[in-house]
Parts: C-alpha cells; sequence; structure tokens
C-alpha cells in the first residue's frame, strides 16, 4: 500500500508558529551563513522547537549528502569545499541565543578522509570555549565505520554521542544508502568502549513495513552496545521519490513502545508520532542525568 492511499491521520497535523522566536532564529541561520536539520530534513516540529522553545539542530559541513538514503530529504550529491569557519560560528550562534543544550548533526561526507570527524570535533571545542554553560549532543554518520574518526569527536567531549539506526534490520538495505546495520551498532558501542562515561543514544523510525518484533529486536540490539537514550518517531515522506508510507502507528502503540523501551534498559525513551532524533533532546539529557549521574540521582 502506497502513502497515496492511505490518509494521513489527524494527530500528524502540525500547527504552524511563525511568532518573533521563529523569525529571530530563521534570519540568525541567514545571517551566519548555517545549515539546520530542522529545515533541510523538513522536520515536523521545527515551529514548535524554533517557535516555542528556541532550539536548532546545527547542521555542519554543508548541505549535500553523498549518500543517497531512500527516507531523507537532504539534497544529494558531491559537497562542496569544507568551511572551517563554520565551528567558530556555530559557537557564536549557540552563545548568542544562549541555549543550554545544542544538537549538532552532520551530513555524511564520505569524500572526506575522516568523514568530517575533524570539523565535527572542532564545533564541539568551539562551543565548549565559547557557551561554557552549554552541553553539546552530536549526531554523527557512521564515518564508514573508521575507529580514528569516532575517537576524534569522543575526544573532543561532547555530552552526548548520538548515531541513529533509524530502521530495522530487515529494512536497514532498502531504506539507507551505503549504510549498514552492524556498522552502526558498531560506532555506538565504540563510542562507549572509547569513553565509558559518554551518554549514547539512537533513534528509530517507523512507517517502512516493520513488526513490532522488528523493534523490540532493534531494543535489544541498541541495549547490547550500552545506548542510553532511544528516541521512535512516525517516518513521514518528504516526496513521492522517497519512500511511501506503509503504515501509520497509533499513538497509544508508541506509548507502549516507550514502556517497552524502559523495561528493557533504556534510561530515557522518547516516542510518538511526531518524534525525532532530537525532539526535546534537553529533557531527556537532564532525566540522563538525574537517573545516572551521582551528583544529582534522587536517593
Amino acid at each position: 500500500m502506497s502513502a497515496d492511499t492511505i490518509r494521513k491521520p489527524d494527530w500528524l497535523k502540525i500547527q504552524l508558529n511563525t511568532n518573533d522566536s521563529f523569525r529571530y532564529l530563521k534570519r540568525l541561520m541567514r545571517e551566519e551563513r548555517l545549515n539546520t536539520v530542522c529545515e533541510e530534513a523538513r522536520c515536523p516540529n521545527i515551529h514548535e522547537c524554533w517557535g516555542q522553545h528556541r532550539t536548532a539542530t546545527f547542521m555542519i559541513l554543508g548541505d549535500t549528502c553523498t549518500r543517497r538514503c531512500r527516507f531523507c530529504a537532504v539534497k544529494t550529491g558531491l559537497p562542496g569545499a569544507v568551511d572551517y569557519g563554520e565551528p567558530k560560528r556555530v559557537a557564536d550562534s549557540v552563545r548568542r541565543m544562549e541555549l543550554r543544550h545544542v544538537v549538532i548533526t552532520m551530513v555524511n561526507r564520505d569524500d572526506l578522509k575522516d568523514g568530517g570527524a575533524s570539523v565535527m570535533a572542532a564545533t564541539v571545542r568551539a562551543i565548549h570555549q565559547h557557551a561554557p554553560g552549554c552541553t553539546v549532543e552530536v549526531l554523527t554518520g557512521d564515518f564508514l565505520g573508521e575507529r580514528d574518526a569516532v575517537a576524534a569527536v569522543i575526544d573532543a567531549a561532547p555530552e552526548i554521542m548520538s548515531h541513529n539506526i533509524e530502521t530495522v534490520r530487515r529494512l536497514t538495505r532498502q531504506v539507507r544508502s551505503r549504510s549498514d546495520y552492524d556498522r552502526s551498532l558498531e560506532v555506538l558501542r565504540m563510542s562507549r568502549e572509547l569513553n565509558p562515561d559518554i551518554v549514547t543514544k539512537s533513534s528509530i523510525m517507523l512507517g517502512l513495513g516493520e513488526t513490532r518484533e522488528d523493534v523490540a529486536a532493534t531494543m535489544d540490539d541498541l541495549r547490547g552496545v550500552d545506548v542510553g537514550l532511544l528516541n521512535i518517531g512516525q517516518y513521514l515522506q518528504p516526496s513521492r521519490t522517497h519512500l511511501p508510507v506503509q503504515r501509520y502507528w497509533l499513538p497509544e502503540e508508541f506509548a507502549e513502545l516507550r514502556e517497552l523501551a524502559l523495561q528493557k534498559g533504556f534510561v530515557h525513551c522518547d516516542a510518538g508520532p511526531l518524534v525525532r532524533s532530537s525532539y526535546h533532546a534537553d529533557e531527556g539529557y537532564e532525566e540522563y542525568r538525574r537517573k545516572i549521574h551521582p551528583l544529582y540521582r534522587d536517593e
């Protein structure tokens, strides 16, 4: 069944909010020549995050990805030259926005020897230097599984290392381009091995043909490499050239999956039709600190 024959349910209707905060962030991004995954990936939460919470997920290393995943709206092709001034501009914007938590993501840069790891690391260090009160969450590509690239990012000491598994093992080849399910698990495993204190996080999309059993197995695989934070959301077809939606999961099913994730040992799980990788990221990190970190643990 294609997306053309499935009516989008009412709970996926998005409330637009183009208030002063939304317009300020949009202007700031243009002034600093910065990209956000909020815009490039057509995130359904952009008006909530920009308009209400005044948060954004910065996307570094350009706006062109070297991979062509069949679910993603980010454009693909041959990327331009690396902008080595970008880390400082991102850090300055984080400082101007007075953020307490920021998410930095990236396009895949398979054209670069280190996959862009050095630029991601420089961005983390710049934020820590220029906005020292802000915690940093990185949402990275898989760097083709290169340990040195993963180590470069971990060495910059982001508070959260996030890498998305995206879908279940059975559907990975038809959904993700040049990506591998086990390689993604290995990136998350290596991150914890390189720094046992770092928080790791991943996300899953639903609606591509997976079963509840598939999702439960993916949860087990992620827990097997000690991932602590999990987000689960509904896949929405960005255009007719992308994979069609096979099913819209019900809100109550997302609630059940959230409970299952917590039973399996995830410290925090956001699950819902409009949940995305960086949705309420600051709240997830605060809950993790309260439950895990000895200075914040409620005892």
